[in-house]
């Protein structure tokens, strides 16, 4: 797959509480191929600040060379350890590799994947926290809510096993840290994709820039990464 066929688009705003964790990442291969990467840092402080920025270029990188699960792996792997003073970072992630056997989609922690046809937008990741878990029993909806930010795997924990992966058959691919996708309905991110689709960095921007405080004020670190994929004609 040629470079000109993949257009990427790439923001980030920091939130209401201290720095940036967020972090994302495109890598571009000579041969066309792109790595993709949103990491999410749990928790803030300059630790994970510092930190994160690393983990978005190895997985980034090491997705183009060797797929989206060995970028998660990879990234994972720096932050397997809880280092000498255990505070090491941790975080959650979205990977993905294009090439010209398609897209395929790796993810820890709730990240997400979304796809743009053309006519709907659909998330194909899972959150992995232990709201979705709760869910399955069904309990009221607020009780499962309430454990929605309980992370049930993240880069330090990540095996083969509990990394989730998917193939992405849409031609345009989206991936969000949850600064995002709580914060921006699913309904305005359809109307965005609609309405940006065309165009990757604008459509980033406005997902970025839609993403809204809650009642009590606090707003989330918001970074998206946005790929369009042309076909051959």
């Amino acid at each position: 797959m040629s470079q000109s066929q993949i257009i990427t688009g790439l923001a980030t705003r920091e939130g209401t509480a201290q720095d940036n964790a967020d972090a994302a990442r495109v890598y571009r291969m000579s041969t066309g191929t792109v790595g993709a990467a949103v990491i999410d840092g749990i928790g803030h402080g300059p630790r994970t600040s510092a930190t994160a920025p690393l983990l978005a270029e190895t997985a980034a990188r090491v997705a183009a060379h060797r797929g989206a699960l060995a970028g998660i792996l990879s990234a994972g792997l720096l932050v397997a350890d809880e280092g000498h003073d255990g505070e090491e970072a941790n975080a959650v992630a979205v990977v993905v590799i294009v090439d010209a056997l398609g897209t395929r989609a790796a993810w820890v922690g709730d990240c997400d994947v979304l796809g743009w046809d053309g006519r709907r937008l659909r998330r194909y990741s899972t959150p992995q926290v232990m709201g979705e878990w709760v869910r399955q029993y069904g309990p009221p909806v607020e009780i499962a809510a309430h454990y929605d930010g309980w992370v049930r795997v993240s880069l330090h924990s990540a095996t083969v096993a509990t990394t989730c992966e998917v193939d992405i058959p849409d031609p345009v691919v989206i991936l969000t840290s949850d600064g995002v996708h709580d914060q921006v309905t699913a309904d305005v991110m359809e109307d965005l994709a609609r309405e940006h689709h065309h165009d990757p960095q604008a459509f980033a921007d406005a997902l970025v820039a839609a993403a809204q405080a809650d009642a009590e004020g606090y707003r989330d670190d918001a970074t998206a990464i946005v790929i369009k994929i042309k076909k051959e004609q």
